[in-house]
């Protein structure tokens, strides 16, 4: 089999960063599959360090959402890219959901004890969101989510200890029709021979 028709590649080159979806709720036993994919990534030493946290409250992810918005608009106060001032104007909405309206969030996180945690925790995530690509499901990983850390209340009800950091929050849920694709840029590669 030539990498043209190999099935692994297909699924990474076609996987989207999905921002819509519809109301078909993701069943636990697919989650439970994702989940199972992401704990096969490698790990530093072995240490598999990740803990997860499945929301599928969406009043949870309404106030989980609320809290973050104002962190990253205060953090994107002086960016003038067109792109972001575009997205600070929807952040500034007060409807708008950084989760997307998303039926489920999975939320990665590393163990503080392990040095490797953040790699390890961001191939687990991959892992995730590859899975679910290739059983129909899309996803969005939502760096924004990650200011949940600083609400001590949030992370209590979440079941998250202090013994955890939140790496990788991502959304999850059957995708509306019409994601597209974006434009690879070429990279950069220096080969060594």
């Amino acid at each position: 089999m030539g990498v043209a028709k190999n099935s692994v590649i297909g699924n990474i080159k076609t996987r989207r960063s999905v921002r819509e979806y519809t109301d078909k709720d993701v069943s636990d036993e697919d989650i439970k599959t994702i989940i199972d994919a992401g704990v096969h990534a490698p790990s530093g030493f072995d240490n598999q360090p990740w803990f997860f946290v499945v929301v599928k409250n969406r009043e949870m992810m309404k106030r989980m959402s609320d809290h973050c918005k104002p962190r990253l608009l205060a953090q994107l106060e002086d960016v003038t890219d067109d792109m972001v001032v575009a997205f600070k104007k929807e952040l500034a909405k007060e409807e708008f959901s950084i989760f997307y309206d998303a039926p489920v969030l999975i939320i990665v996180l590393g163990n503080n004890a392990s040095i490797t945690a953040d790699y390890d925790c961001a191939l687990c995530a991959e892992n995730m969101m590859l899975a679910a690509h290739s059983m129909g499901i899309g996803s969005c990983w939502i760096g924004t989510g990650c200011f949940i850390q600083d609400n001590p209340e949030i992370l209590e009800e979440l079941g998250i200890t202090p013994d955890y950091r939140v790496i990788a929050p991502i959304v999850f849920g059957y995708p509306v029709e019409g994601t597209r694709e974006t434009d690879k840029k070429e990279p950069e590669v220096v080969w060594v021979r």
